[in-house]
């Protein structure tokens, strides 16, 4: 078996490899992402990062497959289907990043790949026992939540893809906490696997960190989420269930409380939820003047935070967690209502966009 140390290794040098690849390849074929409205770069950027991130982490996984005979007969069905299914949802993001996709065509696309890994042998929690309520039967309905947990995760990663390096920040503390809590429970695979996709976003982010040389485009945050989603879900079975279910929330924490403020916003406003706006959690802390690398960095002190509570949850720390929890929540809350006063840093912020929205108020 790869040790786990030489697997995030293999993972970040395949990343540092193959994006330099993917941004002359993206500068060949003109995939770029020029500025515009929504945007909050000032030049145009390749925009084919998922494409290293894809190539990155099955190479990684194809050698734990050959090297690796922990992985058994049930275990490689369900990996064969995470890669069927992650394989047509990055083509989707590759279209996406070209040509452009209308919302709800990718919707359907991410419901169809959720169900893949369902036809390969992918666990369903039919039964699920939660504290102070018992054991709820979801019966069919175990599909459906599955279904519904890979989209809600694949639309997670992609909403925080609004920053330089803020998606793959995430999924880079977010999957180390992952490999952490299936390591708990002796999941050799889903660990592995999660350790390859922290090596992969670690390796990305030196690319795509600010000021970023490459974005990873749809292909690349849907595939992350996809990875996330699949992999936690997978990990539902060999936990008691509400530890299961928290542990994934707690590390996406940050951005699934930035998706559900989009969803809350827009229908409010009589809105479609598909249609993007200037409304998220990085968008608001770019309006009170913080340049973009000061934003991220807030946003993933947040993220950490809530990666932290994870870790105290599963230590069985639950009211040390709670209390983490009220605090990033507090602190979320605060920049979703705009309840602060920060000084202006304009005169050094590369963010017109934050000057604008200072000026105006001034």
């Amino acid at each position: 078996m790869i040790p786990y140390l030489l697997t995030f290794f293999l993972a970040t040098v395949f990343a540092l490899f193959l994006t330099p690849v993917a941004i002359k390849l993206a500068a060949k074929w003109g995939i770029m992402d020029y500025p515009g409205e929504r945007r909050v770069h000032e030049r145009p950027v390749p925009r084919l990062g998922g494409l290293a991130i894809y190539l990155s982490f099955w190479l990684v996984v194809l050698l734990q497959i050959v090297y690796n005979r922990d992985f058994n007969s049930d275990g490689f069905r369900v990996i064969l289907g995470l890669f069927v299914g992650s394989t047509v949802l990055f083509a989707v993001g590759i279209v996406d990043d070209i040509k452009g996709v209308r919302p709800r065509y990718k919707f359907w696309w991410q419901l169809v790949t959720a169900i893949i890994p369902l036809l390969f042998g992918l666990p369903v929690p039919f039964d699920i026992t939660l504290p102070l309520i018992g054991t709820i039967h979801f019966g069919f309905f175990g599909y459906l939540f599955v279904v519904l947990w890979i989209v809600g995760l694949v639309n997670t990663v992609n909403i925080s893809d609004g920053l330089d390096g803020l998606a793959a920040g995430i999924c880079f503390f977010a999957s180390l906490i992952l490999f952490w809590s299936a390591r708990q429970i002796e999941m050799v695979t889903a660990s592995l696997m999660m350790l390859t996709l922290a090596g992969v976003a670690f390796g990305f982010l030196f690319f795509n960190f600010n000021p970023a040389k490459i974005f990873m485009g749809d292909s690349g945050s849907m595939f992350l989420g996809y990875i996330i989603g699949v992999v936690s879900i997978w990990g539902l079975l060999k936990t008691p269930a509400v530890i299961g279910l928290v542990i994934p929330l707690l590390v996406m924490g940050m951005p699934i409380v930035d998706l559900v403020f989009a969803i809350i916003r827009r229908k409010w406003k009589g809105l479609s939820i598909a249609r993007a706006d200037r409304g998220h959690l990085h968008h608001r802390l770019l309006d009170v003047g913080l340049t973009q690398r000061q934003a991220v960095l807030v946003l993933y002190s947040i993220s950490i935070g809530f990666c932290l509570s994870a870790v105290l949850y599963e230590c069985g720390l639950w009211y040390l967690a709670l209390i983490l929890v009220g605090i990033n929540l507090v602190i979320l809350s605060t920049i979703v209502l705009r309840k602060f006063n920060l000084p202006y840093i304009g005169r050094k912020s590369k963010s017109k966009i934050g000057k604008k929205y200072y000026a105006q108020k001034r």
